[in-house]
């Protein structure tokens, strides 16, 4: 079994990997050549951006500069926002909802190198799945860890630091981010839908 079908599979695997390396090489390209577009590239930012991720849906937007670890553990929804600066080191499968918001700098990380020294610089590495629901917005600053699950129309603070699930419909920040309330009618402001 490669070190590749080991991340597939959520084992712990060799993050030094010569073939693993090529990959992130192959990636940097194409995330490279996609923040070097210009806006009115949409045409070509959409075949880069199917290049690189596993799937990408209609409708998404990506500024520049972001940056990816392979792309292909990447999955984004329909009309889908994310902002400058954007980090997804998708050792593990990272799946971004439908009509969600990822303000400027959020940071995801998929993966956990191991606690032990000796374990981690010999490159064991635990990869694990990051699922960002339905209409989420991500506060800009944010960071969220490996194994976390947002649930649908839930709002995160910017800087927060995301180390667990949080569930759908809840306004949560801090670092460890936690859930500060739910989101009620009483957070409407009045715009016409």
């Amino acid at each position: 079994m490669t070190e590749w079908d080991k991340m597939q599979e959520h084992q712990i695997y060799n993050d030094f990997d010569a073939d693993l390396f090529n990959l992130r090489v192959k990636a940097k390209k194409l995330f490279k050549e996609f923040n070097r577009t210009e806006d009115e590239e949409v045409e070509r930012r959409q075949e880069i951006m199917h290049k690189l991720f596993k799937k990408v849906g209609e409708r998404v937007w990506m500024e520049p500069d972001f940056a990816c670890e392979f792309g292909k553990n990447i999955t984004i929804g329909n009309d889908v926002y994310i902002n400058f600066g954007c980090t997804l080191l998708d050792c593990g499968q990272i799946t971004i909802g439908n009509n969600t918001l990822l303000g400027p700098n959020v940071s995801i990380y998929s993966g956990n190198h191991s606690l032990d020294a000796a374990e981690r610089i010999a490159g064991a590495l635990i990869p694990e799945s990051i699922t960002i629901g339905n209409r989420v917005w991500i506060g800009g600053g944010s960071t969220v860890l490996s194994g976390v699950t947002i649930g649908d129309d839930t709002v995160i603070g910017a800087g927060s630091v995301v180390t667990h699930d949080i569930p759908s419909g809840v306004v949560a920040a801090g670092n460890p981010c936690r859930v500060l309330r739910k989101i009620t009618d009483k957070d409407k402001v009045g715009f016409p839908i």
